[in-house]
Formats: C-alpha cells, sequence, structure tokens
C-alpha cells in the first residue's frame, strides 16, 4: 500500500490519477488533529510512503521550518516505527547547504533527515512545475491577459527549466517500480534552461499577444513584499521568494530521463498539450507543493 501526503494538491492530484491509472493501490494520510494526532497506526498495511506537502510562503503556525522539516521528521519516525521501507520525496530545485532563501534551507534540512532515517529513500528536486490548476505559469498569464504590461520581478535574467506536471508524478510513479532509484537525488527539469524575460516571450506567443515589459528593481520588490506579507492571506510573491529569483533555477535533467524513462518535453510542447476538456492555448484557468505549482520555485 502506498501512501501520499498532499494527495489532494497540485501535484498530488496528478500522481493519484496515475496511481489509479497503473492500478497502484494508494491511500493519503488523514489530517492530524490534537484530538487525533498521527501514530504509527496511522501507517498500518504502508510499504511506501510518497511525501509531497510543502508550503512556498508562511503564514502564522504553518512556517517552512514546521511544514517542511518538524513534519517529515514527525513521519519518518512514525515510519519507522510502523515498518514502512520505501520513501519518495518532493525536495525542490535549488536545495542545498547555505541556500540564500528559508524555503531552500529547510528543504535541505527536510532531505538531510530522509538521507539519516535509513528508509529506502528517492529525492526529487523540481523546477518550476507547469501545468492545468498551477499557481506558477498561470498567474503570469493571468497577469498578461489582463494588464496592458509584463510586469517582470528584477531584470528578468534568472534562468528556469519548467517541467510538466506529469513529468514529475510520472517519476515518482516509475521510482516505485526501480530499486536502482533508492539512495538516488533526481533533478527534474525541462530539456532546455531560459530566462524569465523568455518565458514571457513563450506565454505571449501561446496566448497571440504582446506586452512591453515593466521590470520592477529587486530592492523595490523586496520593500513591496513586505508589506503584502503584513496584509496579504496569500501575497503574490515573498521577500524570500525573491531571493530565489535571483539566482538561477536549473538542472540536469538526463539522469531522471534515463533511469526513470521519461519522455522530454519543450515547454512550449507540454504548454500547448490538451490536458482533459482545456489546453493552453485557448487557456481555461485555475489556481493550484501539496505542492507547490507553487509560485516560482517549487
Amino acid at each position: 500500500m502506498i501512501l501520499v501526503t498532499g494527495a489532494t494538491g497540485f501535484v498530488g492530484s496528478e500522481l493519484v490519477r496515475q496511481l489509479r491509472a497503473g492500478g497502484i493501490a494508494w491511500r493519503q494520510l488523514p489530517r492530524a488533529t490534537t484530538e487525533a494526532p498521527w501514530t504509527a497506526s496511522s501507517l498500518e498495511g504502508v510499504s511506501t510512503i510518497i511525501h509531497l506537502v510543502g508550503i512556498i510562503h508562511e503564514r502564522g503556525a504553518n512556517t517552512f521550518e514546521r511544514i517542511h522539516v518538524d513534519m517529515t521528521r514527525q513521519l519518518l519516525a512514525l515510519a519507522k516505527e510502523a515498518g514502512v521501507r520505501r520513501w519518495l520525496h518532493m525536495s525542490a530545485l535549488g536545495t542545498r547547504p547555505g541556500a540564500r532563501s528559508r524555503y531552500h534551507q529547510t528543504k535541505w534540512a527536510a532531505e538531510e533527515c530522509v538521507r539519516q532515517s535509513g528508509l529506502a529513500w528517492t529525492i526529487f528536486r523540481p523546477s518550476v512545475i507547469y501545468g492545468r490548476g498551477d499557481r506558477s505559469v498561470n498567474e503570469l498569464v493571468r497577469t498578461l491577459r489582463w494588464l496592458p504590461v509584463a510586469p517582470v520581478l528584477g531584470d528578468g535574467h534568472g534562468r528556469i527549466q519548467p517541467v510538466p506536471v506529469e513529468t514529475v508524478a510520472r517519476a515518482f510513479v516509475a521510482a516505485l517500480k526501480n530499486a536502482a532509484t533508492i539512495g538516488r537525488t533526481y533533478d527534474l527539469c525541462g530539456p532546455v534552461a531560459f530566462t524569465w524575460n523568455e518565458l514571457y516571450d513563450k506565454l505571449e506567443t501561446l496566448l497571440g499577444l504582446r506586452r512591453p515589459k515593466l521590470h520592477l528593481p529587486l530592492a523595490a520588490a523586496r520593500l513591496l513584499a513586505g508589506v503584502m506579507e503584513k496584509v496579504m492571506p496569500q501575497p503574490p510573491f515573498t521577500r524570500d521568494q525573491l531571493l530565489m529569483i535571483g539566482e538561477d533555477n536549473t538542472g540536469d535533467p538526463l539522469t531522471a530521463e534515463r533511469d526513470l524513462l521519461l519522455e522530454r518535453e519543450r515547454f512550449e510542447e507540454g504548454a500547448a498539450r490538451p490536458r482533459g476538456n482545456t489546453s493552453f492555448h485557448p487557456i481555461t484557468l485555475h489556481h493550484q507543493h501539496g505542492e507547490p505549482g507553487n509560485g516560482f520555485p517549487v
């Protein structure tokens, strides 16, 4: 039995769809409460945990430390007590020791917990994830459709390698059947890196629009983000995200493609591919870490 955390999120929903299509038995972790906390019995009959839960901005008690690190540590302890053998973990591209952002710092701390757990682990680090229901590319599309300009944070020179949500889910499913992935960390990203400026250009081409770019200097963006964080429950960007935008979010997709038999897909192809009754062009937009489709770097 596979247990999925974050099963109702952006990535989780696609993962569950693929598990069902493959006839793989799964269930989701019940929400823990003060009256009904998680216990080892919550994991009865579970052989593998796919841990997707994460946040892209902090709110109240839901801090990066609590959600990324403490929750991972708690669930790992229960998994070991319950006899769970396998752990597939959602991290993020850019996660590393000494990272600038708290998001990446806590993602690294969570990875360290997984690596030291004694379980048979595999870690995935996706770049910006896009697809029907994401909160990154779709938000940019919404902006382009409704504003006469394309507002770009900073100089727009930072590079990214967006990856389709279907590919991310497929990687997790493939790892379930491949023991060679145990003890490995995989970048999940598109085959070509391009800048945020180029992403806007690609989206405008798909939408049949042309918008002049309006660059907001990062110093001014930080001041604005500080105000929005205080007054908005879900600010469009945060100071921590600005730290991530200021650096490249790129990786090497080749190892994952080889080990997990993933097909490479250019952003233009993936964005235009039909999804259910909608496609990217013309676009029908929806809101989403689970994790991250998560605005900016997952």
